[in-house]
């Protein structure tokens, strides 16, 4: 029998050469999923992705084992932009991936970049808030975007810095605009202090909250990640259930864990109702980024069973 998921937190790039803060994020070559990552050598792809190439065809492979019908697929500084290949995407598979547009928010004039994105059909824009300057939300360029996402049923995708660093900047903003369908990000940064200040903006009409990146947070501990479920409960406590997505933040989180572990610890919770377990894993994502019918995917087994 088959089943339904979407994953509110995925990336894809062609290519990831880039600068944040004044440090290279490039593939190290040759044959190589390792990235320079601010100074460091990391394990940015599985080590099965020898081209530095994240592409959705290879992300449609592991949905379809994993079961996952839908996709979001949001940016950030570190993939760099992807713009171009993801209105690609965007268009090659509808059904299967809602795609974020971003601008350059890191220099003046992106409104009107803004504009351009949403005419080129992007149905979301992504504000990566945590890196940059804690006083970003208050400018007025940003202000006409949002006016203008507001005005056209764009959503804003939206990471912010830990704790409540921006919580009262946002709040504003959510108050300033009502009809502004917004999605937090890194489920409020859940490890680190004040987290649910965060989760507590979802108690406007139109604001969620995405789970991308909860295993990461919860690495230490990992699978089946406990904690990470009594951190979920306690949100919907808050929040309530209808207020909640899954997200994977694919594909750095599966270089520790397979992308099917991402949720399966959601599945598997035994402290968790199947009504919760849907709306988390998929109704929530489905109504808030306006998927139509999902495709099915059966369960296959795999050959070592």
């Amino acid at each position: 029998m088959g089943q339904y998921i979407i994953d509110a937190h995925a990336h894809l790039w062609l290519n990831q050469n880039t600068v944040v803060n004044g440090s290279p994020i490039y593939q190290l070559e040759p044959n190589r999923s390792r990235s320079m990552f601010f100074g460091e050598e990391v394990q940015m792809l599985p080590p099965y992705m020898t081209d530095g190439q994240n592409t959705a065809e290879r992300f449609l492979s592991n949905m379809d084992y994993a079961q996952v019908s839908a996709a979001v697929i949001t940016q950030e500084f570190i993939d760099g932009l992807q713009n171009g290949y993801l209105q690609v995407v965007g268009r090659q598979y509808p059904d299967r991936f809602f795609v974020f547009g971003m601008p350059e928010w890191r220099q003046p004039g992106y409104y009107e970049q803004a504009l351009s994105l949403i005419a080129k059909g992007f149905r979301g824009l992504k504000i990566p808030a945590a890196r940059l300057p804690k006083d970003f939300l208050e400018e007025d360029e940003l202000r006409k975007v949002l006016f203008l996402m507001q005005g056209n049923d764009i959503i804003l995708g939206i990471e912010l810095m830990d704790g409540d660093a921006q919580v009262g900047q946002m709040e504003e903003i959510i108050q300033e605009y009502p009809r502004l369908k917004v999605a937090i990000g890194h489920f409020g940064m859940v490890t680190r202090p004040h987290w649910m200040s965060q989760i507590k903006l979802a108690r406007h009409e139109n604001v969620y909250v995405e789970s991308g990146g909860i295993t990461w947070l919860f690495n230490d501990e990992f699978y089946p990640f406990p904690s990470a479920i009594r951190a979920i409960k306690e949100a919907a406590d808050e929040v309530g259930w209808q207020k909640l997505m899954w997200g994977s933040d694919y594909p750095r989180t599966i270089t520790a864990i397979t992308y099917k572990m991402s949720y399966d610890f959601v599945t598997k919770s035994k402290e968790l109702t199947d009504d919760e377990k849907r709306m988390f894993l998929c109704d929530n994502a489905k109504q808030f980024f306006g998927f139509g019918d999902l495709v099915e995917l059966p369960y296959i087994k795999n050959m070592s069973e």
